[in-house]
């Protein structure tokens, strides 16, 4: 345990001072030495902004044992404050979730039901989505991502709901490529009410954008936070993330 201490002071230590190479290197130490079950040990004690620090910078041309091991719990709580970090192209976002929600060893479902658990969680899958706007309406409204200048008005949140639970027009392995389609069509047919959720939140944001009267298209360098108490089912947001005093590497 006195090696556990050690680490994790070393890690906060290394986030704090911007080496987050020499923070995941000094994981996979332990995980080396000690076993993964060590480092799940010690994940489990970093706070989130931590967790969170080390696996937003995920290098795809190496493996990362912290990535590979994160649970879906600690995973979720670190998505939601990934906004704080104030990314407009959003693309570490995807990148991390993508990384780690397709991970070999991994359900799915597991990581986006402990993600639509927490206050912040459909706001963190919208922002995920935002890119693509246009073709998950058009995949809520017929099935397929194919989407048009003109399809009509969105469904309403009852069309939704009375849609949740329509036949897949496209089977599971006609989107699997570990990336956002194969995450919504996750989300519409096997989290439904968290697809909903998402997409109504979605729709805020692009309302928002809309009203603020800014050239180009959503989900380009927008950076439009709304209110999302309406949509977003979660309530259990962690005491770790709720503390302004906490010390942040963001």
């Amino acid at each position: 345990m006195g090696n556990h201490l050690a680490v994790i002071e070393q890690t906060r230590s290394l986030i704090a001072a911007g080496d987050i190479v020499g923070a995941e290197a000094a994981l996979g130490e332990l995980a080396d030495t000690e076993g993964d079950g060590a480092l799940m040990v010690v994940l489990e004690q970093l706070a989130p902004k931590d967790v969170l620090a080390v696996i937003r910078e995920f290098d795809h041309s190496k493996a990362s044992v912290v990535n590979l091991l994160v649970s879906p719990e600690q995973f979720a709580r670190a998505v939601v404050i990934e906004k704080q970090y104030k990314d407009l192209s959003r693309t570490h976002l995807r990148g991390m979730m993508n990384s780690v929600i397709f991970r070999e060893d991994a359900d799915p479902i597991e990581f986006l039901t402990a993600i639509g658990d927490l206050e912040g969680g459909a706001e963190a899958l919208a922002d995920y989505f935002s890119e693509k706007w246009s073709r998950v309406e058009a995949f809520a409204r017929s099935g397929v991502f194919d989407a048009v200048e003109d399809y009509g008005d969105a469904l309403t949140d009852d069309e939704l709901y009375a849609q949740a639970y329509a036949h897949p027009k496209l089977e599971h392995d006609e989107v699997t490529d570990n990336d956002w389609m194969e995450l919504a069509w996750l989300l519409r047919y096997k989290c439904p009410d968290l697809f909903i959720e998402m997409l109504l939140t979605l729709r805020a944001k692009a309302r928002a954008f809309e009203l603020s009267g800014d050239e180009g298209s959503f989900g380009e360098d927008d950076d439009y936070r709304v209110e999302t108490r309406d949509t977003d089912r979660g309530k259990a947001t962690p005491a770790a993330l709720e503390s302004e005093d906490d010390e942040s590497a963001i």
